[in-house]
Formats: C-alpha cells, structure tokens, sequence
C-alpha cells in the first residue's frame, strides 16, 4: 500500500472503511491534527498583507510557520501510527512451538505495543502546540475567518484526545509497570491541557461560547 499521506480523500476513507485493522482512529487522529492546524495556518495567511490587520502581521507571519512545521509532523504520523501497529500484528504472527520462539514472540509483542503508544502519544504533544495558534488566530486574525480558527480549535481537542485513547488501550497490555506509569502520567495532563484549551478558545468568541458551557 502506498503511504497514506499520499492517498487521495476518497482513497483514504475507503481503506480506513476496509476491514484492514489499520489505518485506525490513531492515524485519523494525526490527520485531524493535521487538518486543525492547515486551518489554522490558512486564518495566519488570510490574516497577511490586510491593512486592517497590518499591527498584528509580524505575529501572523511567525504563527504560519509554526503552523507548517507543526502540519508536516502531523502529516508524517499519519503513516506512523499504522507502522507502529503493524510492529504488534507482526510479533503476534512470530512461531511459538518452543519456550524459546514464545519468550522471542512476548518480547517482540511487548517492543510492538510500547511503540504503538509512544506514537499516538507524540501525536498528542505535538497536536496540542495547536491550540495556542487557534487562539491567537481567533482572537487577532481575519474575523472572516473566525469560525475556521474555531474548528481549528476543535480539531486539534479531538487529534490529542483520540491519539491518547490509542495510548490508553495499548497501556493495558504493556507488563513494564514504570513504562506504563510514566505514560498514564503524560496522558492525564495532555487530557487536562486539552479540555481546558479548546473550552477557553471556545468561549472567547461569542460564534462558540455555548459550546464552552
């Protein structure tokens, strides 16, 4: 299969639709990530070169760019996560006759599972760098478009929040207690941080505040 940062939209749902096992809601999460921050970005740019916003030009500028960096490495994890997954569903196909092809299998499984949730937990950190943009955007940008900076908002929650539910599920087989303790500690506040985050953007426009409450 080709990378599926490469696929087209239809292309995408379609094996995401399949009952191929992955892509998964690790990699839709990334492309939400991806797709809230392009949302962002695109409010920056709409932003630039605008008499009316002229003050604020030189923040926009910076903004865009963080927006871009932050829009490949989402991208990139797209393809990522179904990778990672893959590494488990390889390990569980591993011979298991003898004592020594089980312990090679388990070891192989457990590698395969901390890496399918160490990057769906880079996926949250890096989506929630979104959420200062989106604000900022909503705040300072083009008020054309607000309601873009808004699901920018809004995408980014979902990106950290269904990245980290990937987390989670793959914690619960994972028999290193220290490895699934630091995790569990990283996914609570990222949770935290990200509620709060798109509430207050949500609710400092008056398009949004309802859903804030």
């Amino acid at each position: 299969m080709a990378n599926l940062k490469d696929l087209t939209v239809e292309q995408f749902i379609d094996v995401t639709a399949s009952d191929a096992p992955a892509p998964g809601g690790g990699s839709v999460a990334a492309l939400a990530g991806g797709l809230g921050v392009a949302l962002a970005e695109m409010v920056a740019n709409l932003t630039i070169g605008k008499a009316k916003y002229a003050e604020v030009e030189g923040e926009m500028k910076e903004l865009a760019a963080a927006a871009a960096e932050i829009r490949v490495e989402l991208t990139a994890a797209i393809q990522k996560d179904t990778e990672s997954f893959n590494m488990y569903m390889d390990a569980l196909k591993l011979p298991k006759e003898t004592d020594e092809e089980k312990a090679v299998r388990r070891e192989a499984m457990q590698n395969g599972l901390k890496e399918a949730a160490k990057v769906p937990l880079a996926v949250a950190e890096t989506a929630v760098k979104i959420f200062p943009l989106a604000g900022a955007v909503v705040a300072k940008g083009n008020k054309n478009a607000e309601t873009d900076g808004l699901v920018a908002a809004m995408m980014a929650r979902t990106a950290v929040l269904g990245a980290l539910l990937n987390v989670k599920i793959n914690l619960g087989s994972i028999k290193d207690e220290a490895f699934v303790a630091e995790m569990a500690a990283k996914v609570a506040a990222l949770e935290e941080q990200a509620i709060a985050c798109e509430k207050e953007i949500l609710a400092g426009s008056e398009l949004s505040e309802s859903f804030a409450k």
